[in-house]
């Protein structure tokens, strides 16, 4: 059975930052399960892994033009100028980093700025950089054919000594 849309699909993986440090991993995680075609992963890193088998494995690089839609495309936030340092100079064009309630880091690009609302659009920190992923397809299922192919460890081979058994006839 293939990866295709619908499929319900149980993933080992590693993606990080191409020579760079790691984004996310199942390594501390555990395997992670998704529906092939919902978008619930990054788009290219699905159409990627479409046409795969369970237990096969798959390694490759993500361009950066196809991590994050282009710029224009992405969402406008409206903030606040008393939200900005004072003396900050929001000029158009400008990048400008901020964080959120829970201390993750966000990077805004200044659309527009007046002395009450500054625009800004919301950029991934992925944005702009190339990507290396490594993936083993651990199951596969088919919800409508109700089939489901999992690849099973085989255990490792007895050792001879452990096949030399001491048997002794019953007695009647």
């Amino acid at each position: 059975m293939k990866i295709a849309p619908g499929s319900i699909v149980r993933l080992e993986y590693e993606l990080r930052i191409k020579d760079g440090d790691v984004i996310e991993s199942s390594a501390k995680s555990g395997p992670i399960q998704y529906v092939h075609g919902e978008g619930k992963l990054l788009p290219a890193l699905e159409k990627r892994l479409e046409g795969l088998d369970a237990g096969q494995s798959l390694s490759g690089e993500i361009p950066a033009q196809e991590v994050t839609p282009p710029e224009d495309e992405l969402p406008k936030e409206e903030i606040p100028r008393s939200q900005f340092p004072s003396d900050a100079k929001l000029e158009v064009g400008s990048l400008y980093q901020g964080s959120t309630a829970t201390g993750a880091t966000l990077n805004l690009r200044i659309v527009s700025a007046d002395d009450k609302v500054v625009v800004v659009r919301l950029l991934s920190p992925i944005a702009g950089k190339n990507l290396a992923f490594k993936v083993r397809v651990v199951s596969i299922e088919d919800p409508v054919a109700g089939k489901k192919e999992v690849v099973v460890k085989k255990p490792p081979p007895l050792p001879a000594e452990a096949l030399d058994l001491d048997v002794e006839p019953e007695d009647d």
